[in-house]
């Protein structure tokens, strides 16, 4: 059962070799959350949230938070949502629909007419607009 985590803007996959609190941890950290910062979120000793954290590193083989998010991405435990974005609209672009296409229309020019201009002693002057072309 693959059950994911959604932690501001990170997503992660529960059931792929780290416990639900480091992986709520680790989601944290790659916000770029200090230990103190996950503590006060979560209510917990900053301790506690240091030793999680070292146990997600030692499971993933590195001795830097930096690497632990590198190979955390790189085994798919975690991944931003900002790439499920871009994919549906890299998705969007390769289907070509055209149904949800805006058609833009030049802006008409306004030839002859006039405008009114206010001046700051509160006095309305018509005058014709000069034309651009």
């Amino acid at each position: 059962m693959d059950t994911t985590i959604v932690c501001g803007a990170w997503r992660g996959h529960l059931g792929r070799g780290l416990a639900p609190r480091e992986l709520q941890f680790l989601l944290s950290a790659a916000q770029g959350c200090t230990a103190k910062e996950i503590a006060r979120t979560f209510g917990i000793a900053p301790g506690t949230v240091v030793k999680r954290l070292s146990v997600a590193m030692f499971k993933l083989g590195v001795n830097r938070q930096t690497a632990m998010i590198a190979e955390a991405m790189r085994r798919q435990i975690i991944s931003p949502l900002c790439l499920l974005f871009m994919s549906v609209i890299v998705l969007h672009a390769v289907l070509g629909d055209e149904s949800m296409r805006r058609e833009r229309r030049a802006p008409e020019s306004r030839r002859g007419g006039y405008e009114q201009k206010i001046s700051r002693k509160g006095s309305d002057k018509l005058r014709p607009v000069a034309s651009i072309c």
